[in-house]
């Protein structure tokens, strides 16, 4: 069963082609203003991974982010909890569903059977829109949820404080060989679980995504009548994408010029957010030569006309699936399969970044590896503590497992049978299950893995992520929090998004946007290079030179 993250929600959740100093600002900035918590966060003992015994995947992932592959239904699946979890009667919570709505939970069947696994009622408060300004009301209310997912990078203020004041600290039930109890939450990697630490402490269990990072997707049919997607130059990819304009039927690309913009900067070498320098200090990537080069090549492309023309377009992925929209991005790489929902004979195209002029070195970045973490109600009560970790570890199981299946798929013979080796949703699955299992995977997941139907599909993502990662950068700010990011990171970030997106559509200049690289410098953005270089751990490499 699969949803799809609309367009927006992409970029909002991933903060992928943000400026640096806005990506980061989900983990609560280690503080939200309060001295020390960046080095707090960075000398805490994390919880132990240790990985589930018993799954056998098809093909195997690697520490480096390569994912398992299934290329078919397990025929057994491994059960990894031994009690019904809810034993209070009913939880509460808050998240998001990023599919169409579900059906509610009176009627629908899907939803009655998991809350007959559980042990109790899961009541769940779906948002559909405008996620922030629901968590804020409901925060201001006082009356909160029993759980309350935190997204990463939409807007929500003063995390460190609100977590404080609002949530419990779970370090005691979590870090270090404590995690062990709940086998689920151990099995979530150490990456994961650093964007669960504010303040030195872990506020609730992290939701895995794709530790890859965006990607250029292309309609064959279309690319095929230029000799193919993939490029070795900036400048025959821009030939291209005149080549397969037609005025006012077919575009190049997508209109979201952020994600565009991201994906220009790995052909020219702009590091992933930050560079680290030999004497261990940081440049932001909008303070280098190889993002002006960036921006330049983007207004090109612009002015050539290659972007869908209406910037708030909505229908990007049905258009990419006709052809009439040649290429879009996509949260990540398993992306490629997802739009045989639109037209099931297209597996698209993964683009490998590569040297935009000859002798640049391109750079592929890593993502941010979740969609936040989901904390508890403030409560001194161990009974309920405990009931909502093992609630939680139950919803953390990761594919292979009796848990999974009735959290995404739900009953065998009720919502899905396996069929030729595939899960296939039958009654009333379609409209029952995605929204929840939208909502669900949003406030709770294990680490991720590719299956798909079609068992090709797989192998080609999975040999596409082993080239991407021949090209990998990671951010070397991932786990670390700076209390002025986090004050002021995405204020400051924002604006200028905002002049770079204006210089790419021709309305403002490179000067311009020199000028606002100079307000954000002395309005905040040397305070967070600053304090991230101080929190640096030592085994974070020098990023390498964009000339090969």
């Amino acid at each position: 069963m699969r949803f799809e993250i609309r367009r927006r929600d992409l970029f909002a959740l991933t903060g992928a082609a943000a400026v640096a100093g806005t990506a980061t600002a989900c983990g609560g900035g280690g503080g939200g203003g309060q001295s020390g918590g960046a080095e707090a966060s960075a000398t805490l003992e994390l919880p132990t991974y240790q990985p589930l015994e018993g799954l056998t995947p098809d093909l195997p992932g690697n520490e480096e982010g390569l994912h398992n592959v299934y290329l078919k239904a397990p025929e057994e699946l491994l059960t990894t909890t031994d009690a019904k979890p809810i034993t209070s009667g009913e939880i509460t919570a808050l998240s998001q569903t990023f599919a169409t709505p579900p059906t509610p939970m009176a009627s629908n069947g899907m939803w009655g059977r998991l809350n007959e696994a559980l042990g109790g009622t899961l009541n769940i408060d779906i948002a559909i829109d405008s996620y922030p300004e629901k968590f804020a009301t409901i925060l201001a209310s006082g009356d909160l949820p029993d759980l309350m997912w935190v997204p990463p990078n939409q807007g929500i203020p003063n995390i460190g404080p609100m977590l404080e004041s609002q949530f419990t600290d779970l370090t005691e039930y979590l870090s270090g060989d404590a995690v062990l109890e709940y086998p689920n939450l151990a099995a979530l990697t150490p990456g994961s679980w650093r964007t669960a630490v504010v303040n030195g402490k872990i506020w609730g269990a992290p939701i895995p995504s794709t530790p890859f990072g965006q990607v250029y997707l292309g309609n064959p049919s279309v690319w095929d009548e230029v000799d193919g997607f993939q490029c070795s130059s900036a400048e025959e990819f821009l030939d291209k994408c005149k080549e397969i304009l037609v005025p006012g039927k077919r575009w190049a690309l997508e209109p979201f010029l952020p994600n565009a913009f991201h994906m220009f900067s790995q052909w020219f070498g702009v590091p992933n957010q930050y560079r680290v320098n030999e004497d261990r200090t940081l440049t932001a990537n909008h303070q280098m030569d190889e993002y002006l080069e960036t921006l330049e090549y983007a207004q090109k492309v612009f002015a050539a006309g290659a972007f869908y023309p209406d910037l708030n377009h909505a229908e990007s992925a049905q258009d990419f699936a006709n052809g009439s929209i040649a290429a879009l991005v996509s949260v990540g790489p398993r992306g490629a399969s997802e739009y045989r929902n639109y037209n099931a004979d297209l597996l698209a195209d993964i683009m490998v970044p590569f040297s935009a002029v000859e002798g640049r070195r391109p750079v592929y970045n890593m993502g941010y590896g979740t969609v936040g973490f989901t904390p508890f109600k403030k409560t001194d009560d161990e009974a309920k503590i405990r009931e909502l970790l093992d609630l939680v570890n139950y919803l953390s199981a990761p594919f292979g497992t009796v848990e999974f299946m009735q959290k995404n798929y739900g009953t065998e013979g009720e919502d899905y049978e396996v069929k030729d080796g595939n899960y296939v949703p039958i009654g009333d699955a379609d409209a029952e299950v995605p929204g929840l299992a939208s909502a669900l995977n949003i406030m709770s997941a294990g680490e991720g893995v590719i299956y798909n139907t079609i068992p090709s599909d797989s192998e080609y993502i999975y040999g596409k992520e082993q080239e991407l990662l021949e090209l990998m950068m990671r951010r070397p700010t991932n786990g670390l929090y700076s209390d002025t990011n986090s004050d002021k990171g995405t204020e400051l970030g924002e604006r200028l998004n905002d002049v770079r997106n204006d210089v790419i559509q021709g309305r403002k200049t490179i000067d311009d946007f020199r000028a606002a690289v100079t307000e954000w410098e002395e309005k905040g953005g040397n305070q967070i290079l600053e304090e991230f270089a101080a929190v640096l751990p030592d085994d974070v490499p020098v990023t390498p030179s964009s000339t090969l």
